[in-house]
């Protein structure tokens, strides 16, 4: 297989500084977006140990097999699953340690979205309201499930969508890196067809374009993964730009 990949970040139109962070480890087949929280720009710190933490624990494990690991091995489920959530729980350790001996980093946190190819198929986890999109036959489809109050709310009673439009708290999330010294990780696992295309995006990017309107950009810029980011992005800033905005985009092409 070979992965086409591209991304960008932005600090939008409203804030004076980018807490985002995203990192591209190609050797390793590994995407990662992170949108951090907190005063003092420590979210902007939050959201750098996540994406650095989780690139360099793949990194350490390519190397050497024999690599001590922060937390035991589930063995009812693969190497490649495991070493995913094991990458993510150790960066939510490392930001919650690192924000109780630092009090200009008290109650800091960020969400994490991440995608690692693999020779059986594709492994994508994540915590927060970052998302994963796949894009396949011209469809935009979110794969990830937003940990946050709203969609607390959706899933216990059918809101409206002028309820959903209005409603009050929609940055509240329930679920981030930081918040616990433990944090449940969702994975799901899926084998990808010829030419899919996976979107990381922060919310920067979900809360100020409609999925429709992603879906149309990327059937516009089709297998041009630069133009897409960027299109995506500019259109997050048209659209209001209150948020930073962060993208990636990897498109799996079978040999």
């Amino acid at each position: 297989m070979t992965i086409r990949k591209a991304g960008e970040t932005n600090v939008g139109r409203k804030r004076n500084h980018n807490e985002d962070n995203f990192q591209i480890v190609h050797d390793q087949l590994l995407y990662i977006v992170a949108d951090g929280m907190g005063g003092h720009a420590a979210g902007e710190v939050a959201s750098k140990m996540a994406v650095e933490t989780v690139s360099q624990f793949f990194k350490d494990t390519a190397q050497d097999d024999e690599i001590t690991w922060p937390f035991k091995m589930d063995r009812q489920k693969k190497y490649e699953e495991n070493r995913l959530v094991t990458a993510i729980k150790y960066a939510n350790l490392r930001i919650y340690e690192e924000a109780l001996c630092n009090a200009k980093k008290k109650g800091m946190g960020t969400t994490i979205v991440a995608l690692n190819f693999t020779k059986d198929g594709v492994y994508l986890g994540w915590v927060g309201d970052s998302r994963i999109y796949r894009f396949r036959d011209g469809e935009l489809v979110q794969m990830s499930e937003d940990h946050s109050l709203l969609n607390d709310y959706i899933k216990m009673k059918v809101l409206t969508e002028e309820e959903i439009k209005n409603f009050p708290h929609k940055n509240v999330i329930v679920r981030a890196l930081g918040m616990k010294d433990n944090v449940q990780v969702d994975i799901k696992f899926e084998v990808p067809q010829d030419k899919d295309i996976y979107l990381l995006c922060s919310d920067g990017l979900s809360g100020e374009v409609p999925d429709e309107q992603m879906q149309e950009i990327l059937r516009r810029t089709g297998d041009n993964l630069n133009e897409g980011v960027k299109q995506l992005i500019n259109q997050a800033c048209e659209n209001g730009g209150k948020d930073n905005v962060t993208c990636v985009l990897a498109q799996y092409v079978a040999d």
